[in-house]
């Protein structure tokens, strides 16, 4: 099942691990992974710096993904939510880590989340 990737001329230029568009041809499986914050397994704990908690959420999509038999090159769309636009440094380093030259499309909202100690909350669609 191929996904292509859309950056047509005329547009801005893409930022580093996005793509503008992705399509996907043919049949296949398609992820919707709900939005995951930075909780250990235990549902309780959470580290504070936003890094760490970045870090827990990419290893949980990670296992998401594994458990429908696919990694993180299946990712076809990401949004990203910041508690603050500082973090958005941050945030591209983890999604270079984790993403490589893999360019899923995506977007980031800086926004108030839920719970004041969640730095970031991300999620995805992934397709096989």
């Amino acid at each position: 099942m191929p996904t292509i990737s859309h950056n047509p001329e005329g547009l801005f230029p893409p930022y580093r691990s996005y793509s503008h568009a992705t399509e996907i041809r043919g049949d296949a499986r398609l992820l919707v992974i709900s939005g995951l914050n930075g909780y250990l397994a235990d549902g309780r704990t959470m580290p504070e710096p936003f890094e760490e908690q970045g870090e827990i959420i990419w290893q949980h999509i990670g296992t998401i993904l594994r458990s429908a038999d696919m990694d993180y090159r299946h990712l076809v769309s990401l949004r990203t939510y910041l508690a603050d636009p500082s973090y958005d440094e941050a945030n591209v380093r983890l999604r270079v880590k984790y993403l490589g030259d893999h360019r899923p499309s995506s977007t980031v909202v800086c926004c108030q989340l839920l719970d004041p100690a969640w730095k970031l909350e991300v999620e995805a669609m992934a397709a096989a």
